[in-house]
């Protein structure tokens, strides 16, 4: 037996409906859809959430909060044990850039504190977390914000 060899167990699929295609077919004219209405026209669906002309449940509920999404800052975010790979002394977004830990920047940079640094490094970046700002006081380097 070879691959181009395999094909399903006879009449174990289903041919497809071809609907408006002659009266040859047995379901020419109207194409399954019946005479006239909305059901027969193009389009001719109701809207997700549509109840039958009642006041639909997302207008009725009341909205409240307040919705920050257009404004939201997304970092990408980084932890230390990703920075104790790199070898150079100040690591900025384009050292993370360079060396394939950060594949896109979004809205800046965030790094946070899983993992150990054992070197003194300075850390050029939009954001850290208060763990990862301690790390790298008490290993002797600098958390500059950009």
């Amino acid at each position: 037996m070879r691959l181009e060899d395999l094909k399903p167990a006879p009449e174990s699929r289903k041919s497809k409906k071809r609907v408006g295609r002659g009266p040859g077919s047995g379901h020419g004219k109207t194409a399954c859809k019946g005479h006239k209405g909305q059901k027969a026209r193009s389009g001719g669906s109701k809207g997700a959430g549509f109840e039958g002309g009642q006041m639909p449940l997302q207008r009725r509920l009341p909205k409240r909060g307040f919705k920050n999404y257009p404004f939201k800052k997304e970092y990408s975010v980084i932890n230390l044990k990703d920075l104790s790979v790199i070898k150079d002394d100040i690591i900025t977004p384009e050292v993370l850039k360079r060396n394939g830990i950060v594949k896109e920047i979004k809205d800046g940079i965030k790094i946070l504190g899983e993992g150990n640094i054992d070197r003194p490094i300075t850390v050029r970046a939009h954001a850290f977390s208060n763990s990862a700002l301690e790390k790298i006081v008490s290993a002797g380097g600098k958390a500059e914000v950009i």
